[in-house]
C-alpha cells in the first residue's frame, strides 16, 4: 500500500519544522518552496553585520538525514476538488524553465507560504530597497555596505558625496528595524572605524517610521528606552515620516523633501503572498490577510461557514485560528 502524500507549501518556520518532524516512513512528504533553505530570521541582522557566518542563519531543506522530497517552485493555485496544486518552477533567471508549469496531487495539504515584505505600493521601493527576509538579503546588505565604503574611500570622492554614500536609511521602526539599526551601529564602532579610518566618521544611520514612536505597538517604557538608547548612539530617529517615493539615490519624504542615501533598507512589515489572496477560503478581514482555520488548523471553506476542507491545514504567518488570533512571530 502506497504512503499518503503530504504536500507542504513553504519552507519557513512552520513548513520546515513540520517537514523535519513528520514521519517519512508513514508519509510521502513533499516540500514546495521557491527557497531551498529555511532562514533563522532573528539571526539575519547579526549575520549581515558579520557576527557569524551566513550558513549559521539558515538550514537547507534537502538533507541526507531528512528523507523528504523538495521541489523549488512557486504554488500558483490549489484545486481543492481534484486535490492538486498548480506550480511554476522558481528560477527567475530562466524564463523557459519558469514557464514549464506542472501539477502535484496530494492526500494531505499544508499551507504555510509565509508572507512577503509590504511596500505599501510606495513607488520605487521594490526596485531600489533592500529587505531582510532571508540570507540572500543579508548577504546583499553586507556587500552593498562594503561597496559604499570603498566608493567613499576613493581619493577623488568629495566630502558631501561621502556623506550621501554612507547614509543608511532604514524605513520601519519595528523590532527588525531597531535591531538592524543597532547591529549596523555596533559594526561601525567595532570594526569599520579601524578598517576605514578615513571615512568611517561619515557613516550615519537614520530610522524612519510613519508612527509617532519607534516600537509603537509595544509598551511605552520599551519604546522610550529604545528611543533613548538610539539617540545616545547618534542615530537619527525620524518618526511621523511619510515616504512618498524612492529613487535609486534618495527618499522623497512629505514635508522633508529629497533625502539622499547610499543604502535603503525597507523593514515595514509583511503582507499576504499572492497565493493566499487568490485562494477560495475563509480569511481575516482586517490587517494582514491570513487564512482562517479551526482549532485543529483545518482550513475553513468560506465566509459565514464553519465547514472545513478535508485534509487541508494551514499554519505559520499566513494562517490564523478563528477566534484565537496569534501574532506572526516564531521567535
Amino acid at each position: 500500500m502506497s504512503q499518503p502524500r503530504i504536500v507542504i507549501i513553504g519552507s519557513g518556520w512552520a513548513g520546515f519544522y513540520l517537514a523535519e518532524y513528520l514521519s517519512t516512513t508513514a508519509y510521502a512528504v513533499t516540500v514546495v518552496s521557491p527557497r531551498r533553505t529555511s532562514a533563522y530570521t532573528p539571526l539575519l541582522a547579526s549575520a549581515a553585520c558579520g557576527l557569524f557566518n551566513f550558513y549559521l542563519a539558515e538550514e537547507p531543506v534537502r538533507s541526507k538525514h531528512r528523507k523528504c522530497r523538495f521541489i523549488k517552485a512557486n504554488v500558483l493555485g490549489v484545486d481543492f476538488e481534484s486535490r492538486s496544486v498548480h506550480c511554476a518552477p522558481a528560477f527567475e533567471d530562466d524564463e523557459v524553465v519558469s514557464n514549464e508549469m506542472f501539477d502535484l496531487e496530494y492526500d494531505y495539504l499544508v499551507l504555510a507560504p509565509g508572507c512577503i515584505p509590504n511596500t505599501f505600493n510606495t513607488p520605487g521601493v521594490a526596485e531600489n530597497a533592500l529587505f531582510m527576509k532571508n540570507v540572500s538579503d543579508a548577504m546583499a546588505l553586507r556587500k552593498l555596505l562594503f561597496d559604499l565604503l570603498e566608493k567613499a574611500s576613493l581619493p577623488n570622492c568629495p566630502v558631501e558625496r561621502k556623506r550621501e554614500l554612507l547614509h543608511v536609511a532604514i524605513v520601519g521602526g519595528g523590532p527588525t528595524g531597531v535591531e538592524i539599526t543597532a547591529e549596523l551601529d555596533d559594526l561601525a564602532h567595532r570594526e569599520l572605524k579601524d578598517l576605514y579610518p578615513e571615512v568611517a566618521e561619515y557613516l550615519h544611520i537614520s530610522i524612519y517610521d510613519v508612527a509617532p514612536n519607534i516600537l509603537g505597538s509595544y509598551d511605552q517604557k520599551l519604546h522610550e528606552y529604545a528611543n533613548e538608547a538610539l539617540l545616545r548612539r547618534n542615530i537619527a530617529i525620524e518618526t511621523n515620516s511619510r515616504i512618498e517615493k524612492a529613487d535609486k539615490h534618495a527618499l522623497h519624504i512629505k514635508d522633508k523633501g529629497r533625502v539622499p542615501y547610499g543604502m535603503l533598507l525597507w523593514v515595514t512589515g509583511n503582507k499576504a503572498v499572492p497565493l493566499v489572496m487568490d485562494l477560495s477560503v475563509k480569511k481575516t478581514e482586517k490587517g494582514l490577510i491570513r487564512i482562517l482555520t479551526d482549532s485543529h488548523l483545518r482550513v475553513l471553506k468560506s465566509k459565514g461557514s464553519d465547514e472545513v476542507y478535508d485534509n487541508v491545514f494551514a499554519l505559520g504567518d499566513a494562517a490564523d485560528i478563528e477566534g484565537s488570533s496569534l501574532p506572526t512571530t516564531a521567535e
